[in-house]
């Protein structure tokens, strides 16, 4: 799960910088009666912007299911993960930097997408305006950033998971048996 997720985000931050890379700076205004209509150059911005955020989607689609996911046939209740401080802190870090990085992406690739399909302007003056420059670039490395983010979450859980079975053994390594007598003595245990 580990090498999906960080492929992923990899990916994730390798498209959004190509998508900040190729956007145009303007459009060319073309003046018509009363009306000004902006050619932009074809580029991939939009569909680059779209496919990162679907790809940082998926990464921390696997990266959170991953960490309640049984392993080994062995699941354990979820409050147990967040007993872990530095697990429970790795994980808001990570939920929000994957908010925000998603915010990064979907800004202005649905901006840019606004304006190639909305480009007849009743305004003279316009200028054929682009998405704000740099946006997709800090998206694009917040969404590594996210992807790196969970899997520290990974290993964290893994360690959190560890001692929650660790807690549950006896002190010889046999399991603790919650089954008591009428008495009160515990059954099967050393």
């Amino acid at each position: 799960m580990s090498l999906l997720v960080g492929s992923l985000g990899v990916l994730s931050f390798i498209l959004g910088v190509i998508a900040e890379n190729k956007k145009p700076a303007s459009g060319t205004p073309i003046t018509g009666k009363d009306v000004v209509i902006c050619k932009y150059p074809t580029d991939p911005t939009v569909a680059l912007g779209y496919l990162s955020f679907g790809f940082l989607f998926l990464s921390t689609l696997f990266g959170g299911l991953s960490l309640f996911y049984p392993y080994k046939g062995k699941s354990i209740p979820w409050p147990a993960l967040f007993q872990s401080t530095s697990f429970f802190v790795f994980f808001l870090i990570a939920l929000g930097s994957t908010g925000l990085a998603a915010v990064m992406l979907l800004w202005p690739t649905i901006t840019e997408h606004k304006h190639l399909v909305s480009n007849v302007h009743y305004n003279l003056e316009t200028t054929c305006p682009t998405a704000k420059t740099g946006l997709l670039g800090g998206g694009a490395f917040l969404a590594l950033d996210a992807a790196l983010f969970w899997l520290v979450s990974l290993m964290l859980a893994d360690n959190a998971r560890e001692d929650y079975f660790d807690d549950i053994k006896g002190v010889d390594g046999d399991a603790l048996s919650t089954e008591y007598s009428a008495d009160g003595v515990v059954k099967g245990s050393a």
